[in-house]
């Protein structure tokens, strides 16, 4: 049971088991099976905002809570009232109960001989809703915007082309995934969707290097931290907007690789 259904998701939850290939599986925002429910999943922003006082009085002996949380723990307050309150834990995080990535990578049934890219017309976007100027991300882009253009979308910039973001970042060899904060396998959308569906090479701010090659290939990004500072990655970045085969090696992963989300 989904206590209650995450970012507003609603009808789509009962449809969920099938959409997964799962057998033997029922789920359903009902609280009237509450007593029958072998699990209860609890999304975090809903509990801050509806409060402990929300949540069932009792609970079956075997029957086990689920906390579910997708934001970094920089942005997830309330954590002190919680303890011993929850059996599992469901998130990003790779150590947890239930691992729900924002995405992830498979090996292609048969591996591509040549790989086509799209033709690009632009060089750097980043596409931000919620602009703090006390965030790391936003200090290194006012940095590296002193070296090179980089098209802003949101609130702080641009219009999106068709309130779509991966229709306007296609147009960009690069885009600007960091993360609003920096914290273990905190790597979201920005990269999974924003950057790789519209095949622009991700440059990340977000954990160590090594963490994001546990889930993708080392070339498949460029990490800030590999640079001295935002003048070294603009050079580089200006590098490959001249040299397409080094630039093309950014990709050469997706010809073994497919990405599911």
């Amino acid at each position: 049971m989904v206590w209650w259904a995450p970012f507003r998701s609603g009808g789509g939850v009962a449809g969920a088991c099938m959409q997964f290939n799962i057998s033997a599986c029922s789920l359903s925002t009902n609280r009237s099976l509450l007593p029958q429910a072998h699990a209860v999943l609890f999304h975090h922003r809903d509990l801050q905002s509806h409060g402990l006082a929300q949540l069932p009085r009792q609970r079956p002996r075997d029957q086990r809570w689920v906390w579910m949380n997708f934001e970094s723990p920089s942005h997830t307050g309330g954590l002190r009232d919680l303890g011993g309150l929850f059996n599992w834990t469901m998130s990003y995080r790779a150590d947890s109960d239930v691992f729900v990535p924002y995405g992830y990578l498979q090996l292609r049934p048969e591996p591509l001989v040549q790989l086509a890219l799209p033709k690009k017309t632009k060089l750097v976007a980043w596409v931000i809703s919620n602009w703090n100027e006390s965030q790391a991300r936003v200090g290194y882009y006012y940095q590296l915007r002193r070296y090179l253009p980089i098209h802003v979308y949101g609130s702080h910039g641009l219009r999106l082309m068709d309130n779509n973001v991966v229709k306007t970042i296609s147009e960009y060899k690069f885009y600007l995934a960091f993360e609003n904060s920096q914290h273990q396998d905190y790597i979201t959308e920005k990269l999974w969707r924003n950057a790789f569906q519209s095949w622009a090479v991700p440059i990340v701010l977000g954990p160590p290097r090594a963490n994001y090659e546990q889930f993708i290939p080392s070339e498949a990004f460029i990490h800030a931290n590999d640079f001295s500072d935002p003048m070294e990655l603009a050079v580089y970045l200006k590098f490959l907007d001249k040299n397409k085969n080094m630039y093309r090696k950014h990709f050469a992963w997706r010809k073994r690789l497919l990405q599911l989300d």
